[in-house]
């Protein structure tokens, strides 16, 4: 868990901080939480819908079908919704975000 907190990835693009999540939600983001339902369920960002990590290529089309959304991506650590927003990216998903370091980080 120590390791967790001081062994973060620099930020790269894509990421944003907590301040700048602030203002992307008050642009009118959505907030997209990609742990398990389980984790979701035992606390998450007011207003945030939750679609796993590992249903993300199935669902998130039918989800949110505007590719050019502004979505920000968050998880516990940021490592799985890295990799969801590179995926989201790829599928033409134009202005979606990472919340660098997740809800450690809050």
């Amino acid at each position: 868990m120590l390791c967790r907190r001081r062994c973060y990835r620099n930020l790269q693009q894509g990421d944003l901080t907590i301040e700048e999540v602030k203002n992307k939600i008050a642009q009118g983001a959505i907030l997209l939480d990609v742990r398990s339902k389980q984790e979701y369920q035992e606390g998450h960002i007011q207003g945030a819908i939750n679609i796993p990590d590992y249903e993300i290529i199935q669902r998130i089309e039918k989800e949110i079908p505007k590719k050019n959304q502004l979505i920000i991506v968050y998880c516990q650590y940021g490592s799985r919704s890295k990799d969801c927003y590179i995926k989201m990216r790829k599928m033409g998903y134009t202005n979606v975000y990472n919340l660098y370091g997740g809800l450690d980080m809050l």
